[in-house]
């Protein structure tokens, strides 16, 4: 399918630069740090956890906190993954043969959204390894865990769809960047507003990314949250695509 041929095409451009390689070392080089900083904070209260009846153990002091700050990382992370996507095809002019080969607007852009969301889970797998390494030494709760990184997942594949459209609406992959974290950090924070008690603010809290992921990472699956993420990363690839088709139709 050419998705696919879209996708891996995508993913290769990416390795092919230098600054996906950087963003790839640096976030595991912050996360790592972070990872091993929960531990060094588990290891200190871990004499006083012992004396309490039914108290949090490892995942809930090392591995949530952990997918928590990933959460955060990977929202200052994915405008930079993001932004060349789309914007530089269009100002190197070579998304005009893009549109004039015999695919259409949704393959293009899942092809695209697809390479993305391949580096990403490359990202995500390394990161992954870090909680798993803990086995080696402690009991883990393999369904917090479980639950977290498909938070994580959802989370940044919500991500990368407001990436690619934000991607399509311009020529400048700067300004592609600065656009998509201003909106990912906005439907982010909505959730302050919603702890405001001012009307609306109900809407405002669920409409949160936020509000949404905070109970993946406590182990509570519900399927509102992964419907929210779902139909909030189909909404902007929807978008994207019309964009794209609006952009064909002039040729």
């Amino acid at each position: 399918m050419m998705v696919f041929t879209i996708a891996a095409r995508e993913l290769r451009s990416l390795f092919l630069s230098p600054l996906a390689w950087a963003i790839l070392a640096v976030t595991l080089f912050i996360l790592a740090y972070l990872f091993l900083s929960q531990i060094e904070a588990y290891m200190l209260l871990q004499p006083r956890l012992a004396a309490l009846q039914g108290a949090p153990g490892v995942s809930d002091v090392v591995v949530a906190p952990l997918f928590a700050d990933a959460a955060v990382v990977l929202l200052l992370v994915t405008p930079l993954v993001t932004m060349r996507t789309l914007s530089e095809e269009q100002r190197s002019r070579t998304l005009s043969l893009l549109l004039s080969a015999p695919v259409s607007m949704t393959e293009i852009i899942l092809g695209k959204y697809l390479g993305v969301m391949a580096f990403f889970l490359i990202l995500l797998g390394l990161l992954a390894l870090m909680p798993l390494s803990l086995l080696a030494g402690t009991d883990l709760d393999l369904g917090k865990l479980a639950a977290g990184l498909l938070g994580l997942m959802l989370v940044v594949g919500a991500f990368a769809a407001v990436g690619v459209f934000m991607s399509a609406l311009t020529e400048q992959p700067t300004v592609a960047a600065v656009t998509t974290f201003g909106l990912l950090l906005l439907l982010w924070i909505l959730d302050w507003a919603g702890n405001s008690g001012l009307e609306g603010s109900g809407l405002l809290a669920y409409l949160s990314m936020l509000r949404h992921y905070e109970p993946l990472l406590k182990g509570l699956f519900n399927s509102t949250d992964t419907a929210y993420y779902l139909l909030l990363t189909t909404l902007f690839l929807g978008f994207s695509i019309h964009r794209l088709d609006a952009t064909r139709l002039p040729h």
